[in-house]
This record gives C-alpha cells, sequence and structure tokens, in this order.
C-alpha cells in the first residue's frame, strides 16, 4: 500500500515538473492521457493547465478548489453542453475575437456569451435580459441596442457584441480588476461597489462569500469554462457540428419591407437559416432599410437581380402573386357578419374589409366577399408561380441559362433542381421559376 501511494506521489511531481518546462502542445500530449489516475494527480492536471493559460492572459484564471467543482460539472454531467459550443462557437468566436481586438480587451472574454446565453442569440432570462450577451432592456438601450416592434439589437450577434466591449471597457475603468469586472457585468457595478465597501476588501475571493450565490459562482463558472473549451478533447469531448454553420456569408440591406413567406420563396432558403442568420428579428417582417446576414452566394444573387426581385415583393404585396394563401370567393348567407367570416377562414376583419374596398362593416345577404385564405402549398403552380420546363443543350452553363429569364438566378435553378455542381450535362431537364 505504501508502495502505491508513494509511486503516485513521484508521478505527480514528475508530470507537475515536465509541464512547468516542456511547451504547452506537448504538455497536453502527456498529460491529458486517456487513463485512470488518482484525484491529486487529476488536479494537478487541472492547476498546471490553467496556470498556462492565465500565464497568457491579463485575467485571473488560475486554479483553486472553489473553481474544481465547476470544472468537473464541465467534464462530467455537462460536457454535452461543451460538445454544442464547441460547435457553435465555430460561427461565433471569429465575430466575438475581431471585436475585442478593436477595444483592446482580452480575448478570453469570448467564452463569456457561453455562461451568459450558451451561446444562444434568442436566450431570455427570467429577469427579461436578451441575446448571446444578455442584457436588460435599459442596459441595452443605454449602449446604444435598440428596441421595436420588428427587431431587437440586443439579439443582433454583431451589435450585442459591440456593445457589450463597450460596457466592459466601462466597468474595467471603474475597478480595474476582470473578476471584479466580470461580477458587476452579472450583479450590475453598484452592487459590487457597495460589497467592496462594506466588507472592506477588493479581493474577489475574500468578496465572494458576501455575494449572492448567481454572483459567487460566476467567476468560478468562468474560469471553468475556459479549461474545458481549451482541453475539451483531451477529456473526450467530441464536437457536436451545428446544423447551419456559414462563415462565408455577407449582408444586404432591404429597399423595401418585406414579409418572411415572400423572403423564403424569392432566395429559395428556409426560413431556418434565415432565422439562424438573423436572430433579432422578431415578427418574421423585415422592415426597409434593415440589414440581413445571408449566404454569399444569395446576395449575390439578389443583387443581381435586385429589379425583379423588388417587382416580385410587389406583386406578392398586391396580391397578383400567391405564395401559401388561395383566393375564394365566398357568398355572405343569413346571419353573417365580418367577425364570424374572419374566425372561419383565419383572417382578420381589416384583411377582408381591404381586399373588398369596405367603408363599413355592414353586410348584406347574397353579397360576395373575395378572400385570400392559408392553404398548404403543393406545388409551383398553385403557389403562383409560373414553371417552365427546359433540356439542357450542349455548351449551356447555368449561368447562360439564368441570363435568357428575367429574374432568374444561378442560385434559384440549384435550390429547384436540388443541384449542387455548377457542372450540367446536355439533356438533362431543370425547371425554372419565371417570375
Amino acid at each position: 500500500m505504501r508502495l502505491t501511494i508513494t509511486v503516485s506521489l513521484i508521478l505527480s511531481v514528475f508530470l507537475v515538473s515536465a509541464f512547468e518546462n516542456i511547451h504547452k502542445d506537448s504538455i497536453m500530449l502527456d498529460l491529458t492521457q486517456k487513463t485512470d489516475t488518482s484525484k491529486d494527480i487529476q488536479e494537478n492536471i487541472y492547476k498546471e493547465r490553467l496556470r498556462y493559460l492565465d500565464k497568457n492572459s491579463p485575467m485571473d484564471l488560475n486554479y483553486n478548489e472553489k473553481v474544481k467543482p465547476f470544472i468537473e460539472s464541465y467534464l462530467g454531467r455537462n460536457r454535452s453542453l461543451i460538445s454544442r459550443m464547441k460547435g457553435v462557437s465555430l460561427y461565433y468566436f471569429s465575430l466575438f475575437e475581431y471585436m475585442l481586438d478593436k477595444y483592446d480587451l482580452p480575448l478570453e472574454l469570448k467564452y463569456l456569451p457561453i455562461v451568459e446565453s450558451a451561446l444562444n442569440p434568442k436566450a431570455t432570462s427570467n429577469s427579461g435580459a436578451k441575446g448571446l450577451w444578455q442584457f436588460m432592456y435599459l442596459t441595452g438601450k443605454e449602449y446604444g441596442l435598440s428596441v421595436t416592434s420588428y427587431v431587437d439589437e440586443r439579439q443582433d450577434p454583431f451589435k450585442s457584441t459591440e456593445a457589450a466591449c463597450i460596457y466592459l471597457s466601462k466597468l474595467y475603468n471603474i475597478f480595474g480588476d476582470w473578476n471584479l469586472v466580470l461580477a458587476a457585468y452579472n450583479g450590475g457595478p453598484g452592487y459590487i461597489n457597495r460589497k467592496i465597501i462594506s466588507s472592506g476588501t477588493k479581493d474577489f475571493w475574500q468578496l465572494q462569500e458576501h455575494l449572492r450565490k448567481e454572483t459567487r459562482e460566476y467567476i468560478p463558472t468562468f474560469i471553468a469554462v475556459n479549461y474545458a473549451m481549451n482541453y475539451a478533447e483531451y477529456h473526450d469531448i467530441n464536437i457536436v457540428e451545428p446544423n447551419f454553420l456559414f462563415n462565408n456569408t455577407d449582408t444586404l440591406i432591404l429597399k423595401r419591407q418585406v414579409d418572411a413567406k415572400t423572403l423564403k420563396k424569392l432566395l429559395c432558403v428556409n426560413l431556418e437559416t434565415i432565422n439562424y442568420l438573423n436572430p433579432s428579428f422578431k415578427k418574421n417582417i423585415y422592415p426597409e432599410g434593415v440589414r440581413l446576414t445571408l449566404p454569399k452566394e444569395i446576395v449575390d444573387d439578389f443583387l443581381l437581380n435586385e429589379d425583379a426581385n423588388y417587382l416580385f415583393i410587389e406583386m406578392v404585396k398586391n396580391k397578383e402573386v400567391l405564395i401559401d394563401e388561395k383566393r375564394i370567393v365566398y357568398r355572405v348567407k343569413k346571419g353573417d357578419y365580418l367577425g364570424k367570416i374572419a374566425k372561419q377562414y383565419q383572417v382578420y376583419i381589416f384583411e377582408i374589409k381591404e381586399w373588398n374596398n369596405l367603408k363599413s362593416t355592414k353586410l348584406s345577404i347574397g353579397d360576395e366577399l373575395v378572400l385570400f385564405v392559408k392553404k398548404e402549398p403543393e406545388n409551383l403552380e398553385e403557389e403562383g408561380l409560373k414553371t417552365n420546363e427546359y433540356i439542357v443543350q450542349k455548351g449551356d452553363t447555368l449561368w447562360g441559362i439564368a441570363r435568357k429569364y428575367k429574374g432568374l438566378s444561378v442560385w434559384k435553378i440549384k435550390s429547384m433542381n436540388n443541384i449542387s455542381s455548377d457542372h450540367i450535362k446536355p439533356g438533362t431537364k431543370l425547371v425554372l421559376p419565371i417570375i
């Protein structure tokens, strides 16, 4: 028994010494062997790894007993969260790092939105904080994040990240200590200042016992997330790729308002993708002048056919083109009134009046009303779009075919025909949506 203990202690000392004298990459290969180790050795591994991270950061990333249970949580029951964060971070971290660098802030703060929102731009807390960085309404307004009936910029990844960097810079100017900055970000600067005065200490680890539970655990959680994200693969935590990951994106400024169903049809892309890339929009309506983020290929196609695209939007608005609805003529019966008809067909009273140029709600038996009611789209013809079958000829290219038809783009052809390649063979039949 003594021999076993002695061997474990010698091995632990050897590993710690090795970690101090070898470069990080080779260290990780030595220190995270997927073998059973004693708790003492595993704790030394946590300590030495965090010491390495701490040396390369102005933030306090040192290990202590208060951090240990949070690391073990992320390596244990919450390891699936780290798997997802490793995947989603591929989309968000380049933005975070760019903005943190712009404001000369520690790049390790890119892990803060994991603590705040699990990298969910639509996240909403019980207290009403929203977005990746969890801004409250008033704090968001103070740092330039607009909230309207259609848009909540607290959920805009770019704008909220810049607002968070400005806020974090301000907090550092107040406290001059990153642990206190993080505590103030969570609990509020006024609350932290009062606790500093009442406790007589500015050291977070001494101040910690005087704080509410959430703020008390905030810094240990942040340190643990730093550890787990940096060393996930050495604890057999695999990356779970998100359903959507568009690194090659661009932006498009809309010249007029458009609803989601029209945009979906126009771009030949599903709403899930649009919402994923544009989480700040609240009601599936995109107002004039807003900036949309979309895959670059879609943006290029939209701009190449801009006039035709806006004509299509206008035609949908005027009911000249129907997307997910059908036109019916309803004959008024005895006992009918607008509210009853609207409820029956799941439309609004004001819509019936608008469609039929009604000045009042008064109806007469036998009157005919035009209604546009929802339907399940079955094919392009029923959705109000004409189609044309095109047989590919020798020498044809997708670009050349698109140029033959007004309002048609390469992206639309590929989407409608489930084509992934730009190469097409003579004799292939293509379905072309003609606007």
